[in-house]
């Protein structure tokens, strides 16, 4: 394994471990068992910072293991298959509207583009899950915590974002392609 691959797949465990502390450090529970957390932002980076693929695969395994470590086992498969999306489409959009020549930087539009996208996938993917697992009067419950989760989310990984870009390691790790040549 190169040296590349390798600092790619530590900082990918490091950013499921991330997501995980974060899911947990605050953790407020909603009416049909499910809770409100900061980890959606970590989500989210995971997906900017490690590219789509391997950003997908941070975000969900973090986002499930806080799943099983906090006793919402039902949710974790749910949970593993609508993170792993939200940090792929993040990831993707972030990548797909910064010109090349930026990628580097903060850029405030791809950002948005990329962390509303994702919202609206882990709103909209617990909501049909929740329908399926409960009803829908319940699963519309869920839709404002959903909705207030992924703005705090949203405001913390932008707060973060341009402060890791600045790091020489992370930053090259973002301007890379993930394996199968998906920006």
């Amino acid at each position: 394994m190169n040296q590349k691959r390798t600092k790619k797949l530590v900082f990918g465990s490091l950013m499921a471990a991330l997501t995980t502390v974060a899911t947990m450090v605050i953790h407020i529970p909603t009416a049909t068992n499910g809770y409100i957390h900061l980890g959606d932002g970590m989500v989210l980076l995971s997906g900017i910072l490690l590219g789509p693929l391997t950003g997908a695969v941070a975000g969900g395994i973090g986002s499930m293991t806080a799943d099983l470590i906090s006793g919402y086992v039902f949710y974790a498969p749910a949970t593993f298959l609508i993170k792993a999306l939200a940090a792929f489409s993040g990831g993707y959009l972030y990548r797909r509207f910064t010109p090349s020549r930026q990628k580097a930087q903060f850029r405030l539009l791809p950002f948005l583009i990329a962390g509303i996208v994702s919202s609206i996938l882990i709103t909209g993917g617990y909501f049909a899950y929740e329908m399926m697992v409960y009803s829908q009067p319940a699963a519309l419950i869920n839709v404002p915590f959903n909705l207030v989760q992924n703005l705090f989310s949203l405001i913390v990984s932008g707060a973060l974002l341009p402060f890791l870009l600045r790091n020489h390691e992370i930053r090259s790790l973002s301007l890379e392609t993930d394996t199968d040549g998906i920006q």
